[in-house]
């Protein structure tokens, strides 16, 4: 059992980046409560429709242990949600969770449905150019949660782990089949049979499938 450390939503906003103008809603706002619904939080909104947002990708989590590990190695304070998370807490990295899984999230109902796939308004938010390559190199991309059961969720509410999906790929294993192992059709096919995986995944992994 965890605890939620940062509860964030925010809507897309204007941000001036290396002199270009740009939409996004990744930097959200900490508030003590919000209720969630299968389509994501009530008050937080998507700019970029392909790498955010609808059923599969209601939730963004990102863990909080990646923090100490970034403000370490670039030299600056990092602190959540520098990565446009809704949610941050210990004890759920990225190889300690698999796409299936169920959890209870305050009065929520929510399942591990893919990881992240990171844009360069990761590295422009926080003004590190070497930040989003270094997410894909490591696969500490955060991940997405699709709603089960709507429910509110509070700042300092429990994680409880309610079923475990046997015979799945953690997201950290399966973020290096997507990002690495583009060729390893035997692991992708592996992938593609895991029951909970988002749909985004399924039509990008069908499509490396055919190259075969």
């Amino acid at each position: 059992m965890s605890q939620i450390l940062y509860l964030n939503i925010g809507m897309p906003e204007l941000h001036h980046w290396n002199g270009k103008t740009e939409q996004s809603a990744i930097k959200k706002k900490g508030v003590s409560e919000a209720f969630l619904t299968k389509e994501g939080f009530q008050g937080d909104g998507v700019a970029a429709a392909e790498f955010h947002g609808g059923p599969d990708r209601a939730v963004c989590f990102y863990p909080a242990e990646h923090y100490t590990q970034w403000t370490n190695e670039f030299g600056m304070p990092l602190h959540p949600p520098s990565f446009g998370e809704n949610i941050s807490a210990d004890g759920l990295k990225e190889a300690d969770v698999y796409i299936g899984d169920i959890y209870r999230f305050g009065n929520a109902l929510i399942q591990v449905a893919q990881g992240r796939i990171p844009c360069s308004k990761i590295s422009k938010n926080n003004e590190i150019e070497g930040l989003l390559k270094r997410v894909v190199e490591t696969g500490f991309t955060g991940y997405f949660f699709r709603v089960l059961e709507e429910g509110k969720i509070y700042a300092d509410s429990r994680i409880s782990l309610l079923e475990r999906s046997k015979d799945s790929f953690t997201i950290l294993e399966a973020n290096e089949v997507f990002f690495r192992r583009r060729s390893d059709y035997e692991a992708i096919q592996q992938l593609l049979e895991v029951k909970g995986l988002a749909m985004a995944w399924r039509v990008h992994l069908n499509n490396l499938m055919q190259k075969n």
